[in-house]
């Protein structure tokens, strides 16, 4: 049994351990205190008067009182009087002048509705640890030249070589190094389709850098393997992988108050001595008017009851718990109250383009020859040449251009192979193919080259193409103008409906920040749909850019939580996308959606509003049966009424905030 689920949270917001019999003790002690009650009651009402039903009275105080009283010995001498000290006064002023029944059904009454309170928030922690049991506790290692064998998951070395068989639990996070399949990675990111995997083309250099194997080649422990057996290179131990850190910073949440948590552990830390107040100034009144002491000390205890905040104290912890662990099991890691709260609040959202909104790597999306028939010539000439570099463009136009070009490689045209590749920082580069020299670059360095002019239809084709926002290469070889390329970072399929559903949503205002050109990032924008497009902006301008929306407006900002961590620092919520292969993200971030998939955002800004209504809910009903029940037993409601009410409240916040638990992606 983990020591979370030995620790329980009481009314008064507090933590205690449970001893024999384990997590229900407490549940049992109450059970023991109704029962012996109910069987003085009846014998009571049945005419059996004497020392058998105030014995069974006495024993439902000891059953019903044991956890309340270990609980305010604590608190006391931490200084604070909190609601349990409260309840026990009540109880001890109930026996003083003999309603030793009343004393019993508020002890009974209030340690049954703490130990169920317990439960409950036991159910909504479990749902959070249940995610650290999807990790495998052993794994097939293979070491040398002989078969697999079965180690603990904490002896596994980084480096190791770990095989997963089919329609098995990944046992370790690291890269696939032999074989392909499909891997359910739902646990750790919500994804809800299973991501193919494939090998990494070099091992040695993921093991050097894990970062630089790609998402199809990353595997993180307590994911569900498909059909396909894999051998996958470890990168990080047990107790530092993806799921290991989610649970730890999921339980750590629990400690990041909300500003409504806040809010009411002042209103308590102030209240409570106020109502020992007012209850001595009740016994005053009724001396002074002459009132049966009895009456007026009976009259105080049922108002010390009446005014004690237990709803109050566990309605906003219960739903952010609640929140927290449904969010956890959803692929989003947010990191307590605050962020969740305010999350719920936001009305402005600024992203980041590159990788957040966009894919993260430029795209070949125009092929315009200056002859219909040049296309292929166009294409194999660009990918020969631009072979020779390591330019994230050139790359696009080599793997992009390549896979055109597979047709007519497969009819026997064999690939042109360029040399003495020059790079020109800014402009472009030069080339040799088959003798002949091949310039590729910027309209700009076109101009400066000597020969033929661009042709007037080519210039005009591709100052368009720029207008639009995409990156553009004019192709030369020898002194004929072959075409123009069209490269675009692209957006991410998902990012226009992701958009669409968080306006709907209610959020007014979607922004983006981008370090490229402002006609590309407008080119963006547009496809996206969002309100505004800030282009050419340094980190710094970034941070600039989301302390001007601060001012209007609670604002997010969405990035991948590395480069865009100065800017997300200084928004009221900082997002991190993509953070299951990120350390850093996971650190930094208020919240961590675990996959790349911005649908996920839509699924957090519901489930965050949904929390903030709830937590409103809580706190107006709390403080209402509060107002109500204190003036009620002022003017003599008993004790029984006013403990079923005060209970009946506390129950019925924390089965609102569990809805939390159930909401739908």
């Amino acid at each position: 049994m983990t020591e979370a689920e030995n620790a329980t949270t009481s009314g008064g917001g507090t933590t205690h351990r449970q001893g024999f019999p384990g997590e229900r003790a407490e549940l049992v002690s109450a059970l023991l205190a109704l029962t012996v009650y109910l069987t003085g009651l009846a014998l009571q009402l049945t005419g059996h008067a004497g020392p058998v039903p105030q014995a069974l009275f006495a024993a439902a105080y000891a059953f019903g009182g044991f956890f309340t009283l270990r609980e305010a010995l604590v608190t006391l001498r931490g200084g604070r009087f909190q609601v349990d000290f409260l309840m026990l006064v009540a109880a001890a002023g109930a026996a003083a002048i003999g309603r030793w029944e009343e004393g019993a059904v508020l002890l009974v009454l209030f340690s049954l509705g703490h130990a169920l309170e317990g439960y409950a928030l036991g159910r909504a922690r479990r749902s959070i640890e249940a995610l650290g049991a999807l990790a495998p506790r052993t794994a097939l290692v293979r070491r040398g030249a002989g078969a697999p064998v079965e180690v603990p998951v904490e002896e596994l070395a980084v480096g190791d070589t770990v095989v997963v068989r089919p329609h098995t639990r990944v046992p370790a996070d690291g890269f696939v190094a032999v074989g392909t399949s499909s891997v359910d990675q739902s646990p750790i990111t919500g994804e809800s389709v299973p991501a193919d995997k494939v090998p990494v083309a070099d091992r040695a250099a993921a093991l050097a850098d894990p970062g630089a194997a790609g998402p199809q080649s990353r595997v993180y422990a307590g994911t569900v393997n498909g059909s396909g057996a894999l051998d996958v290179a470890v990168t990080r131990l047990a107790g530092e992988n993806t799921l290991a850190r989610v649970v730890k910073l999921v339980q750590d949440a629990e400690e990041r108050t909300s500003p409504t948590q806040r809010f009411t552990e002042r209103f308590t830390k102030f209240f409570v001595p106020g109502v020992l107040v007012l209850v001595a100034v009740l016994l005053a009144v009724g001396a002074l008017t002459g009132e049966p002491f009895a009456d007026t000390f009976y009259r105080a205890m049922a108002v010390l009851v009446a005014a004690s905040p237990c709803a109050l104290a566990i309605a906003t912890p219960a739903a952010v718990l609640s929140a927290v662990g449904r969010a956890a099991r959803g692929g989003v890691l947010i990191k307590g109250g605050a962020p969740l709260e305010e999350f719920g609040r936001l009305r402005t959202i600024a992203f980041d383009k590159t990788g957040t909104l966009t894919e993260g790597r430029p795209r070949l999306t125009e092929i315009e020859p200056v002859h219909p028939a040049g296309r292929e010539e166009l294409l194999s000439t660009a990918v020969a040449a631009q072979r020779l570099s390591d330019h994230p463009l050139a790359q696009a136009v080599v793997r992009d251009g390549a896979g055109l070009l597979q047709e007519a490689a497969a009819s026997g045209a064999a690939p042109s192979e360029a040399a003495n590749l020059r790079a020109l920082v800014g402009l472009g580069i030069v080339a040799e193919l088959d003798g002949e020299a091949v310039h590729i670059g910027s309209l700009g360095y076109a101009d400066t080259l000597a020969g033929p002019p661009v042709p007037a239809r080519l210039r005009d084709r591709t100052e368009e193409l720029a207008r639009t926002g995409r990156t553009t290469m004019l192709v030369r070889r020898g002194d004929r103008w072959l075409g123009t390329l069209g490269l675009m970072d692209a957006p991410r399929p998902e990012a226009a409906a992701a958009v669409a559903a968080l306006r709907g949503l209610g959020v007014q205002r979607t922004v983006m920040l981008s370090g490229d050109d402002q006609r590309v990032a407008d080119a963006v924008g547009r496809a996206i749909g969002m309100d505004e497009v800030r282009g050419g902006l340094l980190p710094e301008d970034k941070v600039t850019e989301v302390t001007r929306l601060r001012r209007t407006a609670r604002t997010a900002m969405i990035g991948d939580g590395v480069n865009d961590a100065p800017a997300m620092a200084g928004a009221t919520v900082g997002v991190a996308m993509g953070a299951a292969g990120s350390a850093v993200a996971l650190e930094t971030a208020d919240i961590a959606l675990m996959s790349d998939d911005l649908r996920r955002l839509p699924f957090i800004t519901g489930l965050s509003r949904r929390a903030s209504r709830i937590i409103r809910q809580n706190l107006w009903l709390s403080l209402g049966i509060v107002a109500v029940l204190v003036p009620a037993t002022a003017l003599g409601l008993g004790i029984g009424p006013a403990v079923l009410v005060h209970e009946g409240s506390t129950l019925v916040v924390v089965a609102n905030a569990l809805r939390l638990l159930r909401y739908a992606d």
